[in-house]
């Protein structure tokens, strides 16, 4: 399915107008009240009268079924329902802490309160342990470093994983208790297949508003 964008979202394209190929179409009307089958041309004649668009919502239909409707009034809907599906998703994202093995008190507390807010705000948070020359023969003092991180943290945060040594850095991500575990590293494909999912899923939603009374219609054998 095409998709066009609407105020900085991708909207699902419909076929309005001279540019549906059926040539019969089931119209229902802008309140739901079916007009019935109608050839392309009347039924283009009869959304010029009304000031109104010839909207093909359900194509896969036999004959296909269009509704009489405000096409620019319909793509604010979708927007307004992707915009309020969007502040719903929790969106979690992983946040960098670098640190070395000789810390002072006042750096690491500086440190400890910005990890918190992090996990509190329902982020992950990576610590990166840096060793410079000679501080890499020593990795136990970086390691006893994360491990005080993780001690003080304990309370809203979980250990999720950990690297090994690898004489230039180790590191540890503290995820928040409880919280859903995320693929950090989905791909741009995954993400935009996730996206056009979510899309098509509004679009549904807003379109079962428009032919429900046409699918009452039917399974009562009005039509």
């Amino acid at each position: 399915m095409p998709f066009f964008l609407w105020k900085g979202i991708n909207i699902p394209e419909l076929k309005i107008n001279e540019a549906i190929k059926s040539k019969e179409l089931r119209v229902i009307a802008p309140d739901g009240v079916q007009v019935g089958v109608l050839e392309l041309k009347k039924a283009l004649i009869i959304a010029n009268e009304l000031e109104l668009d010839l909207v093909e919502v359900s194509p896969e239909s036999k004959p296909p079924v269009a509704r009489l409707m405000d096409y620019g009034k319909y793509k604010y809907e979708l927007a307004q329902k992707a915009k309020e599906s969007r502040k719903n998703q929790v969106k979690i994202s992983v946040k960098e802490i670098q640190l070395k093995p000789k810390i002072d008190t006042n750096d690491f507390k500086i440190k400890l309160q910005k990890s918190r807010k992090f996990l509190e705000t329902g982020d992950k948070v990576k610590f990166t342990m840096r060793f410079r020359g000679r501080e890499a023969e020593h990795p136990e003092f970086g390691q006893k470093v994360l491990d005080n991180y993780k001690e003080e943290l304990s309370d809203i945060a979980e250990l999720e994983s950990t690297s090994k040594p690898d004489g230039r850095s180790i590191t540890m991500v503290l995820a928040p208790i409880g919280g859903r575990k995320w693929n950090i590293k989905l791909t741009k494909e995954c993400q935009k297949e996730s996206e056009l999912v979510e899309q098509a899923n509004i679009c549904e939603d807003v379109l079962t508003d428009h032919i429900i009374n046409w699918q009452r219609d039917l399974e009562l054998g009005h039509v």
